[in-house]
């Protein structure tokens, strides 16, 4: 049986990772390209550390397309100071950089979405080799991870802070502590429908203590939204000890995606009515939404219905479907 040696990662960082004080740096993969024959990708990243404690690494922009982590990471990059901390903070406020300065939600050089591209590979292509750097270099540093999501361009939420159930319910737990402390107007224990190669799963697999969010989405961010997540990321770095003071206690409405019926697809293409309002409670049965046909006037149209009792947690942006778009999520 032959051994499968990985080669080292093309990323080079320009922070020490062990060094006290703050650091504000790149990660730097050498890209060539048409117009920069020996160009890099250039993705910031800072480090701020103070003596022993835990780790927290921090992320948005997995997706390109969704605006509160970046926000509320390069405000906390550009604030922390080594003397609010006691341990380690990495802050990579746009993971997915060629997505995030390209505004979608998959990579603009090799349509990698990086939160299906786990473990990744240090021969891939850019998104492998930006996820194979994560997998390998930071995770392993990382004691807790928090990675800002929101619904970007095609899905709008309902701002909460979500982890997953988990076969070590010690790890289950000590996450759940963390979305309780985020305090986001909702709090999710979350399913995937799709959790192959996601960092979620990487994170989890080491035994990390990893937490998530959703806080809107239709392509931007709010003044709330945003607020939700700067508020947030401080709670979650006072709750692991890492951060000086009390975690601002915020009243959290507690939510469950039980399993798959909590998600309806769109069968038909075509312009899409919602009849249900992000919050509001629906029945089993209930229409939520409506698809007109485009092509011709006088179609009828199709109902999409709850599978479940609920409170919709999510539904499609903007107006246009096509088959298989997911257009409503119901929550218990």
């Amino acid at each position: 049986m032959t051994e499968t040696i990985l080669r080292p990662s093309p990323i080079s960082a320009s922070v020490d990772f062990s060094a006290d004080g703050v650091q504000h740096g790149f990660l730097r993969l050498p890209y060539s390209r048409d117009d920069s024959a020996w160009g890099s990708v250039m993705i910031p990243i800072t480090v701020v550390k103070n003596g022993n404690g835990p780790t927290a690494l921090l992320t948005g922009g997995n997706h390109g397309d969704e605006y509160e982590g970046p926000i509320a990471l390069f405000d906390l990059a550009r604030t922390l100071g080594p003397e609010q901390v006691t341990g380690r903070v990495i802050i990579v406020p746009a993971m997915n950089y060629p997505a995030f300065t390209a505004g979608t939600r998959t990579s603009p050089i090799d349509k990698g979405n990086m939160n299906r591209s786990f473990p990744g590979r240090p021969d891939g292509t850019v998104t492998q080799k930006i996820a194979d750097y994560f997998q390998r270099e930071l995770l392993p540093l990382a004691d807790i991870v928090l990675d800002f999501h929101s619904g970007g361009r095609t899905l709008d939420f309902l701002p909460f802070c979500a982890a997953h159930i988990l076969p070590d319910k010690e790890q289950e737990a000590r996450a759940f502590e963390l979305v309780r402390a985020f305090g986001a107007p909702w709090s999710m224990k979350m399913l995937e429908i799709d959790a192959v190669g996601m960092y979620d799963t990487a994170a989890e697999e080491m035994g990390k203590v990893f937490i998530t969010t959703e806080l809107g989405g239709g392509g931007t961010a709010t003044a709330r939204s945003a607020g939700i997540a700067k508020r947030g990321v401080r709670n979650v770095l006072r709750a692991a000890g890492i951060l000086k003071g009390a975690v601002e206690i915020s009243k959290t409405e507690w939510l469950d995606m039980p399993d798959g019926d909590c998600f309806l697809f769109a069968e038909d293409g075509g312009l899409i009515e919602p009849l249900v309002d992000l919050g509001e409670k629906v029945r089993k049965g209930d229409a939520v939404a409506r698809i007109y046909p485009i092509g011709r006037t006088g179609a009828d149209a199709v109902t999409i219905k709850a599978k479940m009792d609920g409170l919709l947690a999510a539904r499609h942006f903007p107006g246009l479907v096509k088959p298989g778009d997911c257009v409503a999520v119901v929550a218990v």
